[in-house]
């Protein structure tokens, strides 16, 4: 799973190759809040209560995690808190109130994390 790379300098160094999303079991109101891990996937029920999801505070470049709702969230919302990062470009945290809502949130330095494939 690592590859030798190099720097336009010349230096090498083993670099982790990301393959893909490691989906996590169900978490559920009991596990709330759960601090998301970068390449990641959360499948969320939100069916007994509200569930909060903190993201990554100290998050690099092109790192990615996704959400899935199991049904519930119009009733009981999921938070995505930003953890001291924009949301969107937004300094506030995402509110999710849709049921079976499935979305993936890309970091990007700029504008913070980013919507993709929603």
């Amino acid at each position: 799973g690592d590859a030798l790379t190099s720097t336009t300098g010349g230096a090498l160094s083993w670099t982790t190759l990301v393959t893909g999303t490691a989906w996590q079991a169900i978490k559920v109101t009991g596990d709330s809040p759960i601090a998301a891990v970068a390449g990641q996937g959360y499948f969320l029920n939100t069916a007994a209560g509200v569930i909060t999801i903190n993201l990554p505070g100290s998050p690099v470049v092109g790192e990615e995690i996704s959400i899935i709702d199991y049904g519930s969230a119009a009733t009981n919302n999921i938070t995505v808190g930003r953890n001291g990062n924009n949301i969107q470009g937004a300094a506030s945290d995402l509110t999710v109130a849709i049921n079976r809502a499935g979305f993936k949130l890309v970091y990007d330095g700029t504008a913070g994390w980013l919507l993709a494939d929603n």
